[in-house]
């Protein structure tokens, strides 16, 4: 279902830990002492973590600008504003033809938004069916991700600080070291998620097949994170197959809050991506 993927990224996460293993051929105490090296070094890695999703959970809300490429070699461009502190929501206008929208926009960008559990989609006026005359196209989540899976959307569990948060269920985590992003000092951090990584973050949340209702199955999903001075992302990078979702913070907290368009300005597609869904499946 096209629809589903031109905000893809709402339920990818990944997330962190440093496995340790041993080298056959060395001596007790090099093993011993490389394996507690390695132990501190994950700890510090998770405090490092723990602080930055305390910090990005307590702000609330980041105006951001987004990159999702489907492996189709054209990347949907989203810019506008994430919210999560009372449950998940976001504005953003989007490339029209990346996202394969033109049919309903003849305006290269088109304006999305993600409110209440629900997709809206600024459209133009149909001559004919549940879009004539109306300014807005409505997707209740539950025809996206089924009712378990938008639950634990519409409760903030696919916003930035819900991705940080996933970071205790990976298998594999490492610091990469000090860069420069976006005039920024970071340090790089990346993590590894894998199927079973996957079906314990998703039991936590309640969330069903969430991320294969969104990555289509993966085995593993890896993401990098930079962490700026302030103890707050400032990009994340999250690759599941072939899609690669990255997110520039540009500024945390203070953003407007977001609204649902007028309901008569509205026409609901609902049920028929959930009848359009169960004829392909």
């Amino acid at each position: 279902m096209k629809l589903r993927y031109t905000a893809a990224w709402v339920g990818c996460t990944a997330a962190a830990m440093l496995a340790v293993s041993a080298c056959g051929g060395e001596r007790v105490t090099d093993t011993a002492k490389k394996a507690a090296d390695a132990v501190d070094q994950t700890d510090t890695i998770m405090a490092a973590l723990a602080r930055a999703t305390d910090r990005t959970e307590q702000v609330g809300s980041a105006e951001v600008r987004m990159s999702t490429d489907l492996g189709t070699g054209t990347p949907i461009a989203m810019n506008g504003t994430y919210s999560w502190g009372d449950g998940l929501a976001y504005d953003v206008q989007m490339d029209t033809e990346a996202s394969q929208m033109q049919t309903l926009q003849d305006d290269p960008t088109l304006r999305a938004l993600f409110v209440d559990g629900a997709y809206y989609y600024d459209v133009d006026p149909q001559p004919s069916g549940p879009l004539a005359g109306k300014e807005w196209m409505r997707i209740d989540g539950s025809a996206v991700f089924g009712e378990a899976g938008s639950k634990a959307l519409s409760n903030s569990n696919s916003s930035p600080s819900a991705s940080m948060k996933a970071l205790k269920y990976a298998h594999d985590v490492e610091n990469l070291g000090t860069e420069t992003v976006n005039g920024k000092r970071t340090t790089h951090y990346r993590a590894v998620l894998d199927q079973a990584d996957l079906g314990a973050y998703e039991d936590a949340l309640g969330a069903g097949n969430l991320m294969g209702s969104v990555t289509g199955g993966v085995d593993e999903i890896a993401m990098d994170v930079w962490v700026g001075d302030r103890d707050l992302p400032v990009r994340l990078v999250q690759e599941m197959g072939a899609m690669k979702v990255t997110i520039d913070f540009e500024k945390f907290g203070g953003t407007t809050e977001v609204k649902a368009p007028p309901a008569a300005q509205t026409g609901d597609l609902t049920e028929a991506v959930k009848e359009q869904a169960g004829a392909t499946r």
